[in-house]
C-alpha cells in the first residue's frame, strides 16, 4: 500500500474517531431535566406574550373595519383580511402551546420518577445495610420476651384494679337510682307548673233516668243482704 494510501486511511480513521468522539461528547454533555424544562417554560411565556399581542392586533382590525365599515369599504375588507391572518396566527399558537405544554409535563413527570426511584435505591440499600446487622431468631425471642412481660404487666393491673372490701347490692343501687329518677322528674314537673288545675265549674249532673237506676240498684243490694242475713 503506498504512502498516500496511508495517509487518507489514517486521516479517515483519525476523523472518524475524532467525530464519534465529539458525538458521544454531546451525548454526554446534552442539558439537564431542569435546563430544559426551563427552556420550555420560557418558550411557553413568549409563545404566551405573542398571543396577547396578537389578540389586541385582532382587536384593533376589527375596529377599524367598522370605522371604514360605510366609508371606506376597502379599508374595511383589508382590516377583516389582516385580521383573519392574525387568527391564523394565534390558532398555530394555541396548538404549540399545547405541544410544549404536553411535553414539558413528560418531562417533569420523566425527572419525578427519576427523583423518586433514586430516593428509593437510596433508601433500600439504607435497609439493607440496617438489617445486616440484625438477626431474625434473636428479633423472634425479643418478641416473645415482650409479650410475656405485657401478659405479666396486665395481671398486675387485674390484681391492683379488682375491688376488695365492702361490696354492694347492684340492685339496691338501682332502686335508689330509679328513687333519684322519680325525684328529678318530680322537680321537672314542679319547675313546668305543676299538675294541671282542677275545673272550677261544677260538672254536669246526671240525668234523671241514670239517677233513678242507680237509686234502685242500692235497694237491690239491701234487699240482698236483709235475704242473707236471715239465711244465716
Amino acid at each position: 500500500m503506498s504512502k498516500i494510501a496511508k495517509l487518507f486511511k489514517g486521516s479517515s480513521s483519525s476523523s472518524s474517531s475524532s467525530s464519534s468522539k465529539s458525538k458521544h461528547h454531546r451525548s454526554r454533555g446534552g442539558p439537564s431535566p431542569q435546563e430544559a424544562i426551563h427552556k420550555l417554560r420560557e418558550t411557553e411565556e413568549m409563545l404566551t406574550k405573542k398571543q396577547d399581542y396578537l389578540e389586541k392586533r385582532i382587536e384593533q382590525e376589527i375596529m377599524i373595519a367598522k370605522k371604514n365599515g360605510t366609508k371606506n369599504k376597502r379599508a374595511a375588507l383589508q382590516a377583516l383580511k389582516r385580521k383573519k391572518r392574525l387568527e391564523q396566527q394565534l390558532t398555530q399558537i394555541d396548538g404549540t402551546l399545547s405541544t410544549i405544554e404536553f411535553q414539558r409535563e413528560a418531562l417533569e413527570n420523566s425527572h419525578t420518577n427519576t427523583e423518586v426511584l433514586k430516593n428509593m435505591g437510596f433508601a433500600a440499600k439504607a435497609m439493607k445495610q440496617v438489617h445486616e446487622n440484625m438477626d431474625v431468631d434473636k428479633i423472634d425471642d425479643l418478641m416473645q420476651d415482650i409479650t410475656e412481660q405485657q401478659d405479666v404487666a396486665q395481671e398486675i393491673s387485674d390484681a391492683i384494679s379488682r375491688p376488695f372490701g365492702e361490696t354492694f347490692d347492684e340492685d339496691e343501687l338501682l332502686a335508689e337510682l330509679a328513687e333519684l329518677e322519680q325525684e328529678d322528674l318530680e322537680e321537672s314537673m314542679k319547675s313546668m307548673g305543676g299538675l294541671p288545675s282542677v275545673p272550677s265549674s261544677k260538672l254536669p249532673s246526671a240525668r234523671p233516668s241514670q239517677r233513678r237506676t242507680t237509686k234502685k240498684r242500692v235497694e237491690d243490694d239491701d234487699d240482698m243482704r236483709m235475704l242473707a242475713s236471715w239465711a244465716t
